[in-house]
């Protein structure tokens, strides 16, 4: 079939679900702080992630709906218009985070500030998808991406001890620190469930021309993808668990810099720079398109990234004004790793906005008939989005207040 050698689907969204800005920052700071503690987090989120992402395709596939046109067409507008200014909010804080892991990617090649960076970096984002087309944008991230392998084989060469990263994906409570350790835990789960994700999946599926036939191979797209990325995101927090002393609290993304070098010498500098910034780009790109693809479809605009911009003009201005809005806050000097973390945090507390509805649309056999939710799937994703939230609104004010 197909659509089983488009995996790149679910390898692109892969990025913009774990190697990112978001998951790069949070998983290396629980490696430092935690140790393996936090990788059952992971496991959670990823699970979730798989469950909701084969949803969003099979949506797509079976309904030939994205999620914003179905709830849009289900609820009404006005119903729509909250969790649709929500998931905008939080994605344009999002973007923000990987634009300004971009430009911190080439201050720490370069030695020129970060801030310096914004307008060429936007400006090229800008560029490719006002010229691109969905497949290039897929497939090009996608390939240039697996730069970031470079995590796996740094974790694998360090020799954690398979004992010990397994007990990591035990549950357990906080050792010490716990304002901080459910902090990183919700930022975790934040960075792996961002809501833009589903978006941008089911529209990508539609934009590909998925149909009802391609129901079997949405599972190994979205299994097999984010699988990779969650593989990847638990190496970056071995990497920091092994590399970093126990505790250490890790402010910037030049103390994250060199945890490549123990395990890949003088090429783990360059290397994880070269990661940064691709993953970060890639991420950059999707949200972006994710944000275009929300306001577009939940206004009732033309929209498709494989479409002309002066066919689909409002789809194109909406992706342009959310980069320059985003690449605002880069510019006036906002802590890059600051954002990355307020930004995962608020992920996770917006999610029932975009879930609880998409739960709905998956249960309403209008739109999905005989390939309807399982009530284990059901029950599986409730109960992961009410832990988000709560850890969320208990957490947060705490990590903002210094803890």
């Amino acid at each position: 079939m197909k659509k089983l050698l488009h995996v790149a689907l679910g390898v692109v969204t892969s990025f913009g679900g774990f190697l990112e800005a978001g998951s790069i920052a949070t998983s290396v700071q629980a490696g430092a702080e935690f140790g393996y503690s936090l990788l059952w987090v992971l496991l959670l989120g990823v699970v979730c992630l798989v469950v909701l992402i084969e949803m969003s395709g099979r949506l797509a596939a079976v309904s030939h709906h994205t999620i914003a046109g179905a709830m849009r067409e289900r609820f009404g507008f006005s119903f729509f218009l909250l969790p649709l200014i929500g998931v905008v909010a939080v994605s344009m804080l999002t973007l923000a985070a990987e634009l300004g892991g971009v430009c911190m990617a080439l201050q720490l090649a370069t030695g020129i500030g970060f801030q310096w960076w914004a307008l060429p970096v936007m400006l090229a984002v800008w560029l490719l998808l006002w010229r691109g087309t969905f497949g290039v944008i897929e497939d090009g991230v996608s390939l240039l991406g697996l730069v970031t392998v470079a995590f796996l084989i740094a974790a694998v060469r360090l020799h954690p001890s398979a004992g010990e990263v397994a007990a990591g994906f035990v549950p357990s409570a906080a050792p010490y620190a716990p304002s901080r350790y459910w902090f990183l835990a919700v930022s975790i789960l934040g960075a792996t469930l961002t809501p833009y994700l589903f978006y941008f999946y089911s529209s990508g599926a539609v934009e590909d021309g998925w149909d009802a036939d391609d129901v079997p191979a949405n599972r190994l797209v979205s299994a097999f993808g984010m699988g990779f990325g969650a593989t990847l995101a638990a190496a970056v927090l071995v990497v920091a668990a092994l590399v970093y002393t126990r505790g250490v609290r890790l402010d910037a993304y030049d103390q994250i810099a060199p945890m490549l070098t123990d395990a890949l010498g003088r090429w783990g500098y360059p290397l994880f720079v070269a990661a940064l910034g691709i993953a970060c780009f890639g991420a950059a790109l999707e949200v972006s398109l994710a944000l275009a693809y929300m306001i577009a479809q939940g206004f009732g605009w033309n929209w498709g990234e494989n479409a002309r911009p002066r066919d689909a003009a409002r789809f194109s201005v909406s992706y342009t004004l959310a980069l320059v809005l985003a690449t605002a806050l880069v510019v006036v000097g906002l802590d890059p790793l600051r954002v990355t973390n307020v930004a995962m945090a608020l992920n996770a507390a917006s999610l029932p906005l975009a879930v609880v509805p998409f739960l709905v649309l998956m249960n309403d056999r209008e739109y999905v008939g005989e390939h309807v939710n399982g009530r284990l799937a059901n029950v599986l994703v409730l109960v992961v989005v009410a832990l988000a939230c709560v850890l969320a609104v208990v957490s947060l004010p705490l990590e903002l207040a210094g803890g």
